[in-house]
């Protein structure tokens, strides 16, 4: 058993490990209950499908199981036992969690599930001036990928790292600031069309956001001793450390540069048909031409 298995599990914080778990499970449980609720009310006004597609459905259902998965069971027990594992259920809430919930667009079933008087607030609050200017789809994606890149690298500096492993309540404070950065920087690429920026913006902050964090995954990867203290470490604390480097390295570098090649891709294809115009008219049968002046001139 390493070290931080022995620590972790004979910590004085284990009932609180198990009460902030029962916390959070019945917390994702609540926002998925009231994302089906909102869909319920819009597919039985408009039709089932309509407004929603079901596959934006399906991707916010998958990404609530895959936040479930990563704070329980053999995932869980594996972030309990190195640091390796631990930035496995990083990259799962960052990679996968994060996207799966931003392609459900759960602004508006959310905001259908909630109270009257809950609803109005959140209407007030979106129209207010500062808030408008936030939600413009520049203003709002370029403030999303400085707030993943500045979660990223505040959880994962010593000190804050080794808060959040000694102290449950911090360990889940951490998932829940990278979860929602995650949420928010993944909307902009995912979510619905009107509320994405232009695509080279878009562009642009994929590979933005991706340069801080390739840089993070090669400092734990080359470094040529543990940063971390060796407590929270694997049995080897060099050789997790760097395993943990390149879990974050490879997979983000990979899933924003296909991401990146994605919009990339559909915005010049965007371009070329629009450089081809309309396709052009039928010619008109014999006589038509004759009705058409004749109508022009009766207006």
């Amino acid at each position: 058993m390493s070290a931080v298995n022995v620590y972790r599990a004979h910590g004085p914080d284990a009932p609180t490990e198990s009460l902030l778990t029962m916390l959070a499970v019945v917390a994702t449980c609540v926002l998925a209950a009231g994302y089906g609720r909102g869909v319920h009310e819009l597919w039985h006004r408009r039709g089932a499908g309509a407004v929603l597609p079901a596959w934006r459905v399906g991707a916010f259902g998958a990404g609530v199981l895959v936040v479930l998965a990563a704070d329980q069971g053999p995932v869980h027990a594996l972030a309990e036992s190195s640091f390796a594992g631990h930035m496995t259920q990083h990259m799962l809430l960052l990679l996968v969690a994060g996207p799966l919930l931003a392609a459900g667009a759960a602004g508006l079933p959310l905001s259908l599930a909630a109270p009257p008087p809950l609803r109005r607030l959140f209407a007030r609050c979106r129209v207010a001036s500062p808030v408008r200017r936030l939600r413009r789809p520049t203003a709002y994606a370029l403030l999303a990928g400085a707030a993943q890149m500045v979660a990223l690298w505040f959880w994962h500096l010593p000190g804050p790292y080794v808060a959040a492993v000694d102290r449950p309540a911090v360990h889940y404070v951490e998932h829940l600031c990278l979860l929602g950065t995650a949420w928010l920087f993944w909307a902009p690429v995912l979510g619905a069309a009107r509320h994405r920026p232009p695509a080279p913006v878009t562009v642009l902050l994929l590979v933005g956001t991706m340069l801080p964090a390739s840089a993070l995954g090669a400092v734990l990867t080359f470094a040529p001793e543990p940063i971390y203290p060796v407590r929270v470490l694997g049995p080897d604390p060099l050789t997790d450390q760097q395993l943990a480097g390149l879990l974050m390295w490879a997979p983000m570098d990979v899933a924003v540069l296909v991401a990146a090649l994605s919009v990339f891709l559909r915005w010049l294809l965007q371009m070329a048909g629009d450089l081809d115009g309309p396709p052009p008219a039928p010619p008109a049968p014999p006589g038509r031409p004759v009705e058409a002046r004749s109508e022009g001139t009766a207006r």
